[in-house]
């Protein structure tokens, strides 16, 4: 049943772990960054919500109001592409995690699970690649965004 018939062969079996793990840890810090940018959008548009309910009952103008609420807008687009990111990067960890899980489980068992490996790693390379893209997506907003209130 067991096909690993000394020490050496699990040691080197979680050797071949250790690489994902590293790629966890990026993924980790990546959605720390995304988190921390999620919650300053977040944070800003509840900010500019309460000013719209204020320019509305001081009877301000409409250039005022319509300034506020594009800027609301560029906001909750950039909060969709964070909150997308986010998703592609958890799912990117997810599949790193079941892909060191199937490592060790095809070193126990007596099966070929080697394309499982491989379909595993590129879901999971395919979502950090698509992480990545939003993610660069939402930070040529954010600063075409800034560009555009200091013009």
């Amino acid at each position: 049943m067991l096909p690993l018939t000394n020490i050496g062969d699990i040691t080197h079996v979680i050797q071949l772990a250790v690489a994902p793990v590293f790629l966890l840890t990026a993924i980790g810090t990546l959605l720390g960054v995304l988190t921390n940018r999620l919650g300053r959008a977040v944070d800003r548009s509840r900010v500019l919500e309460r000013v719209v309910v204020e320019l509305t009952n001081s009877g301000a103008n409409p250039p005022q109001r319509s300034e506020v609420h594009a800027e609301l807008l560029r906001l909750a687009q950039r909060i969709r592409l964070v909150y997308t990111a986010i998703v592609l990067a958890v799912l990117a960890a997810l599949f790193i995690c079941l892909l060191i899980a199937v490592a060790f489980i095809d070193a126990f068992i007596a099966a070929n699970l080697a394309q499982v490996l491989g379909a595993l790693f590129i879901m999971a390379m395919a979502a950090m690649v698509g992480c990545l893209l939003v993610f660069l997506r939402e930070i040529f907003l954010a600063v075409n965004s800034a560009r555009s209130a200091i013009h």
